[in-house]
């Protein structure tokens, strides 16, 4: 009989703290690096960070290469433009400093620079045939928890499909997670990314692919985010709400990486591929209709989940419980100030069609749902999400 195992990955090295930024030097050295591919956001110019990065890495004699040419929801030549620009100049390491965009275009362009071709040969899952650079992530947003997941998602430019590059190479050798270089951050970019985070946690801990230490990982996730969400949105120099923050992203972002997530990432890829809506807004408009949706098949879940928001369950049956969880998500994203339905994001309701067909074409999120969703259930959520 064939022994049933999981494998749980846990390959990158964590630097957390305030003022952890001062250890880029130290972490590039580590990895033997002189020359580096240094990709950034654009905004960090005005912050002064990049600024910041750039004379750490210097001080430290590594000779910096920048790419700043990473567009919102990157398109894969956003991957290949980086990766030439670092064959060119012959670099031994590539770091990634900004949100969830920017890291993923640096880990596809590490692993490009190395194996060659195209970043849309290697869409799909296990197909970077060998080791990229060595590739240290550095967050700006508490959001995606891209510094330690195998994945880089981008857009076609050409069908406007989104897909990711899914492979364990692409796990980050070194994660430089800095609470201090996320106070700057706006309060809407705050919003969204935080309720990307949440989106992460609720649904690695909800799916299929779940098990004991992926659901701690996003219960604990949770909990720091459903706690500090608030404060850092409307008291964004609050160094404590934004460490809380970003140690929950990191959790739901190690949670994810092993368990996966759900239909909201599925009905959230088209809108991105096909109108440009963020990510992070895409994921926080649609989570409380599919956790509404999911309810039924995961209600001990989803009651542990309202658990852990600090919402009142003692004594109540697992469906009722589990309500509150959907109503507390619902509620703290009101609070917080994003769009209550598509409509209010421009989208076409006589596009609901396309938006199902472009879901549904997104299979591991469909197929790692805890509930079944085919056309008719995708239709319906894209519905309730119209309001």
């Amino acid at each position: 009989m064939i022994a049933q195992f999981r494998r749980f990955h846990v390959k990158t090295q964590i630097v957390f703290g305030r003022d952890a930024i001062h250890s880029l030097g130290e972490l590039a050295s580590e990895l033997g690096a002189k020359a580096c591919l240094l990709l950034a956001d654009k905004a960090l110019e005005e912050t002064g960070v990049l600024d910041k990065a750039r004379g750490i890495l210097r001080d430290s004699g590594v000779r910096i290469t920048e790419f700043l040419g990473t567009e919102p929801e990157p398109y894969l030549d956003n991957a290949d433009a980086a990766a030439q620009l670092g064959r060119d100049g012959q670099v031994e390491l590539v770091i990634g400093m900004g949100g969830g965009s920017v890291m993923d275009t640096a880990k596809a362009a590490a692993a490009l620079i190395r194996n060659g071709g195209h970043a849309a040969d290697y869409v799909g899952l296990n197909l970077v045939p060998g080791p990229g650079l060595p590739t240290i992530m550095v967050p700006t947003t508490a959001g995606t928890g891209s510094e330690v997941t195998f994945t880089a998602v981008f857009t076609n430019r050409q069908t406007k499909a989104k897909g990711g590059i899914n492979s364990p190479r692409l796990f980050p050798d070194r994660a430089l997670v800095d609470p201090e270089l996320t106070l700057s951050l706006p309060p809407a970019i705050t919003a969204a990314t935080g309720m990307d985070a949440l989106t992460h946690a609720i649904e690695s801990y909800t799916s299929r692919s779940s098990a004991v230490f992926t659901e701690a990982l996003s219960l604990a996730a949770i909990r720091l985010i459903s706690r500090h969400l608030r404060r850092a949105v409307f008291h964004g120099n609050d160094g404590e709400a934004r460490e809380g923050m970003l140690m929950g992203s990191l959790l739901g972002g190690m949670g994810l990486a092993d368990a996966g997530v759900g239909a909201a990432h599925a009905l959230a890829y088209p809108l991105g591929g096909h109108y440009r809506i963020p990510h992070g807004l895409a994921n926080a408009v649609l989570i409380p209709h599919v956790m509404k949706f999911n309810l039924p098949a995961a209600e001990e879940k989803f009651a542990m989940i309202a658990r852990s928001m600090g919402e009142a369950v003692e004594g109540l049956p697992p469906g009722l419980a589990g309500s509150l969880a959907v109503e507390a998500v619902a509620r703290l994203s009101r609070d917080i100030g994003i769009p209550h339905s598509l409509n209010e994001l421009d989208i076409p309701r006589s596009d609901i069609p396309i938006l199902v067909e472009g879901a549904l074409k997104v299979t591991r999120p469909v197929e790692n749902n805890p509930r079944f969703m085919g056309a008719k259930e995708a239709e319906a959520i894209f519905e309730r999400a119209f309001g």
